[in-house]
């Protein structure tokens, strides 16, 4: 038995030393470079394009099994004049044999050293890396087909492990030419090396390259990959840096790959100037704003979890200039949205990020002339979405408004969009109100409640339109709805209602005490030692309809310790235009002011007309001379003096009647 087991020793040791023998004899005997035309032809037809390699073809079986090779073409198809798709300077890989029978994989060097790629779609359209097609085959039988192997939900990497000693790109470049557009983009000196690479370690990764000569480069690990990746969990830990601006960190994991993939993983990006970034490629920055300083800061941070059917961000905040948000958002069945949101901002001002005024008059010009034309918006993606979400605002400017603690509650389900409640703080007042956006028809149609408490309406508008000719404390209950998206078409169909009262006030630029008592002075002929005329009230009240753009307030009226004024006319919102009569009635003292809503004095009709952007304001003249008559004569003294006789009294009320209606006419 002993001599059974020596000898065997003995012929496998032999045999051992014939393989290991001839693995080294055959590459020195064996001529690699007479195999090289079949090889390239070989490849030549299998790809429809030219194929050639270098004539330093070199081959080694032991102890690493090494191919090398160099200058390495990859030529276009039929059709394109530029001559190579692919090239490569050199290439070498070498891999240890005898441990391949136990499935382990063990690389001493894998490096391809200066490929590059040319990829370049011609005039008609056409990419020369698109495959050539092939002669069509006869189509297999039914009994011919082959049934795909059953999946048993696991997948298992065929080897038991796997080893790299240096695995490199080197000095790589590719050129992207479309010159269907024009577009030409090259991206050079890729550098790409992996260390450590197994399964059971973290891969240390290393990328650098220059896109249009601007660098950009990935530092970090990924792995350990394992072998089973039905449940593997794959950590990752990724830096990427581009342009000399944009920093973004990626750390977590991606999970099940092949079966659900999904991703567990902090995103951070460094404050970067969007800016910047953008003038780094070489482009104007595709968004004008009021202030040229504006979108020059930019962070974010947020933890993402996300798979095939679900997403979330946690944890979010983003600073953008001055402001910063805190944010989670959620979102699912992506076919038909369901977002939730939770917002949280600390300031903005919105303004900023308008476009400039001289934009913003050009657009508003045209604004006419594209609604007429532009295509009517789809509101498909809303009708489908579901939507529940919160925005807080601590501060917010919006067309020079200064606004504090906005509160939003969005909810929207087929097309039916929600803000209830909405809340904010303004000018020492408040808002509350609710809206409702319908769009499940193709012409949306919008429901607007405010109530408005105590603002202070004149800081308002002064900050707003910079106008100072109202002073008071505003309340208000609106209640309006319209049709459309176009704000021409909105004003045509707006309808509602509200009562707008201002208290302890004052009508700034206009005196209608001394208006009732001398219009020449004020009008403007006269002056008031210098200051500014006034109208102080205790109350104006406005209540109003409004029906297809035209707002009516039949009963406006003023209450003011020297005068009462009652106010009635249209303001048309789609032309701009006033047409009001303001019937003044002077106080004859201020003794038990307030007490009734009619005074005796004289009264002075002012008629306003005119635009919004500058009313007019005159006397009604011809009302007041036939006022000032009508005192005159009818209730003169002497007058009453003759119906006093007693064969004259019956016909008083018939005279007076005559007289006044002569007058009015």
């Amino acid at each position: 038995m002993k001599s059974f087991f020596k000898w065997g020793a003995i012929i496998i040791g032999c045999l051992a030393l014939v393989i290991i023998a001839a693995m080294l004899l055959i590459p020195m005997f064996v001529d690699v470079q007479k195999y090289k035309p079949m090889l390239e032809s070989k490849v030549t037809e299998a790809t429809g394009r030219p194929f050639s390699v270098g004539d330093d073809l070199r081959l080694s079986l032991f102890p690493w099994a090494g191919v090398s090779f160099s200058d390495l073409r990859l030529g276009n198809p039929a059709g394109f004049a530029d001559k190579d798709f692919v090239t490569v300077k050199s290439f070498e890989v070498r891999i240890k044999l005898l441990p391949l029978i136990s499935k382990d994989i063990q690389i001493k060097r894998f490096v391809v050293n200066e490929p590059r790629f040319i990829l370049i779609k011609n005039k008609k359209g056409r990419a020369n890396w698109e495959q050539p097609k092939q002669p069509s085959k006869d189509t297999p039988t039914r009994q011919e087909e082959k049934v795909p192997p059953e999946d048993t939900g696991k997948f298992e990497l065929p080897i038991s492990a796997l080893t790299v000693g240096n695995l490199a790109i080197q000095n790589g470049s590719a050129l992207w030419d479309d010159r269907t557009t024009g577009i030409r983009k090259e991206i050079s000196q890729i550098n790409l090396a992996l260390k450590d690479v197994s399964l059971e370690r973290p891969v240390t990764l290393t990328f650098s390259a220059l896109v249009d000569q601007k660098p950009i480069s990935i530092e970090g690990s990924v792995g350990p990959l394992g072998r089973v990746f039905q449940a593997a969990t794959i950590p990752i830990d990724l830096s990427l840096k581009a342009l000399k601006q944009l920093a973004l960190r990626l750390k977590g994991s991606l999970e099940n790959p092949l079966t659900n993939p999904a991703v567990n993983m902090d995103i951070e990006i460094a404050e970067f100037s969007p800016r910047k970034l953008v003038a780094e490629l070489g482009q104007d920055f595709p968004v004008k704003t009021s202030d040229p300083k504006a979108l020059n800061s930019l962070a974010l941070k947020t933890h993402v979890k996300a798979d095939a059917g679900k997403v979330s961000l946690t944890n979010g905040t983003m600073s953008l200039d001055q402001s910063k948000l805190n944010f989670s958002a959620a979102a699912s069945e992506f076919s038909r949205p369901n977002l939730k949101f939770d917002l949280d901002l600390d300031q903005i001002n919105l303004d900023r990020y308008m476009p400039p005024p001289s934009d913003q008059a050009a657009a508003e010009k045209s604004s006419g002339k594209a609604e007429s034309s532009a295509k009517r918006p789809d509101y498909t993606p809303l009708r489908r979405m579901i939507l529940n979400g919160t925005a807080k605002i601590g501060q917010l400017t919006v067309s020079k408004a200064r606004v504090q603690d906005v509160l939003l509650q969005i909810k929207a389900k087929d097309g039916i969009i929600k803000l209830d409640p909405m809340q904010l703080k303004m000018y020492q007042g408040n808002v509350t109100g609710k809206a409702v956006l319908n769009v499940a028809q193709n012409t949306p149609r919008s429901d607007l409640k405010l109530r408005i408490n105590d603002i202070q309406v004149n800081p308002l508008l002064k900050d707003v339109l910079e106008k100072d000719f109202l002073e008071g404390r505003t309340n208000a209950d609106i209640k309006l709805t319209m049709v459309g998206d176009a704000p021409y078409q909105i004003k045509k169909t707006l309808n509602g209602k509200g009562d707008l009262r201002f208290n302890d006030g004052a009508i700034v630029g206009i005196d209608l005490a001394s208006m009732a008592r001398n219009v020449q002075s004020a009008f403007g002929a006269g002056t008031q030692g210098g200051q500014r005329p006034r109208t102080d009230f205790t109350e104006l009240a406005i209540p109003f309809t409004i029906k297809n753009g035209v707002a009516n307030t039949p009963a406006s009226s003023l209450k003011s310790p020297f005068i009462r004024i009652l106010v009635a006319g249209t303001a048309d919102l789609v032309k701009e235009t006033l047409d009001f009569r303001v019937e003044p009635k002077a106080v004859a003292s201020i003794k038990g002011q307030g007490d009734a809503s009619q005074r005796s004095g004289l009264m002075v009709p002012v008629l306003v007309s005119g635009t919004f952007s500058s009313p007019k304001f005159r006397p009604d003249l011809s009302a007041a001379a036939k006022q000032n008559i009508e005192k005159q004569i009818v209730e003169s003294k002497e007058a009453q003096k003759l119906f006093e006789k007693k064969e004259l009294k019956p016909l008083e009320k018939n005279v007076k009647g005559a007289l006044k209606g002569l007058l009015g006419n």
